[in-house]
């Protein structure tokens, strides 16, 4: 199962875009995109990086999945296609000759943070 490797990767980079000054924050959220045609499976990955977090100081991080459609354009008649079943023509002219514009994408779009808690001084 390769999404469990995805997932710690997913984790890497949403560690390493959190600023220096909001490392004490926590992450309440990882935002990522998923197409299609990457190979992935969402619910997998989901799974595995529940597993992945359990025990650690982000249990509870929430991974919310964004799956991208399969786009592709017709390079006979130029019209956008989102392609829904394993035949890939254009709906337009029938067509088969496409390019893919969108569905292979497999990246982090945001990481969303808790407020950092600050320590109150006693009066």
């Amino acid at each position: 199962m390769h999404e469990m490797g995805i997932a710690m990767e997913i984790m890497k980079v949403a560690v390493d875009s959190i600023p220096a000054e909001m490392r004490r924050a926590k992450v309440k959220a990882l935002n990522v995109r998923i197409g299609k045609l990457s190979g992935v499976v969402p619910e997998s990955l989901r799974f595995c990086f529940d597993i992945m977090v359990q025990d650690t100081p982000f249990a509870g991080v929430k991974l919310n999945i964004e799956e991208v459609p399969i786009q592709a354009r017709c390079r006979e008649c130029g019209a956008v296609t989102i392609i829904k079943t394993a035949h890939f023509a254009c709906l337009q002219c029938r067509g088969v000759k496409l390019e893919v514009i969108s569905g292979q994408e497999l990246f982090v779009t945001s990481l969303e943070l808790a407020e950092p808690e600050v320590a109150s001084s006693a009066s």
